[in-house]
């Protein structure tokens, strides 16, 4: 059997590796492309990452997974029309409860959730690595995540003091912006494998996201590396993550309107807790989301 990842490469999909690692596991043959024309080996299932998806080989089983909701501006328009023009999958996996209302069509065809998930075990913690810098903060730098009250800050704010590393990719220009500013360092793309020695090497992990739809309705994944690492968390107060904290406990560090709390002393002085990932880890938000169940179903031969 051979499962076809598709995906046109425009975002970092750390799912994908996890999927990868998983049913190569299984022994089970993965491909990972950006379009059906670019395949090795013929597909037993495409799996496509949307996007769209508007022409489909009706003789491959199709999964169809959305990670997020579309973003501003006309997110609401962009994702009528994908509804519109995506063809019919065989499955559909979505990210969240929130992903799923904005694309779920009622049509009868099965579909699960696959949240964000972490490893399994503590291999990944390095517990007397270097620390490099004071803040980490991974993820997109592009205008819509409203950026430059935090960067401000350490440019030359409360923080000018302090040093902050940015993991992220596609940020040439805000780099640029803030080349005067030698607390804050730009890196990446990081391989994801390589992605928690990195945080590690930082003090505290900054989650900082806009309190605007889709934004605040969906899953943090770097809250969760952050929080797998062990490492205390300062974030931004929204929908999200106050549900999550009410689900699995833990304590952050909110910042409030202005980042007018965001000093060096207020950040040391709070009193972190961890939460309870147990349930996070991808092989199990792999088998909670359904999709192994149904691929028993399509191929008589699988046994997870």
């Amino acid at each position: 059997m051979t499962i076809s990842f598709i995906h046109p490469h425009k975002a970092f999909m750390p799912e994908i590796i996890a999927y990868v690692d998983f049913f190569s596991a299984h022994n089970i043959k993965t491909q990972v492309v950006s379009s059906p024309g670019e395949q090795q080996l013929p597909a037993d299932v495409e799996w496509h990452f949307m996007g769209r998806h508007t022409s489909r080989n009706k003789k491959v089983i199709t999964i169809h997974e959305y990670a997020s909701a579309s973003v501003p501006p006309l997110s609401q328009l962009k994702d009528t029309v994908k509804k519109l023009i995506n063809t019919k999958p065989d499955y559909r996996i979505f990210n969240n409860e929130y992903v799923l209302k904005q694309f779920q069509l009622n049509d009868g065809i099965p579909f699960g959730i696959r949240n964000y998930g972490i490893p399994s075990g503590t291999a990944h913690l390095l517990p007397d690595v270097n620390k490099q810098y004071d803040f980490v903060y991974i993820g997109t730098v592009d205008k819509g995540r409203q950026l430059e009250l935090l960067f401000n800050c350490f440019a030359h704010g409360a923080l000018k003091e302090q040093s902050l590393l940015v993991l992220s990719r596609a940020y040439n220009e805000v780099s640029a912006a803030y080349a005067a500013a030698p607390n804050i360092t730009f890196k990446g793309p990081i391989p994801y494998k390589e992605i928690y020695a990195y945080i590690q090497q930082a003090r505290f992990g900054i989650n900082y996201m806009p309190d605007i739809v889709p934004y605040n309705q969906q899953t943090s994944a770097k809250f969760l590396d952050y929080s797998a690492c062990k490492m205390p968390v300062i974030t931004t107060d929204y929908a999200w993550v106050r549900s999550f904290q009410q689900q699995y406990g833990g304590n952050y560090f909110y910042l409030q309107p202005g980042l007018k709390n965001f000093t060096w002393e207020n950040v040391n002085s709070f009193n972190y807790e961890q939460p309870d990932l147990s349930s996070w880890t991808w092989e199990k938000q792999i088998h909670q989301s359904g999709v192994l169940s149904f691929l028993e179903s399509k191929f008589s031969d699988l046994k997870f």
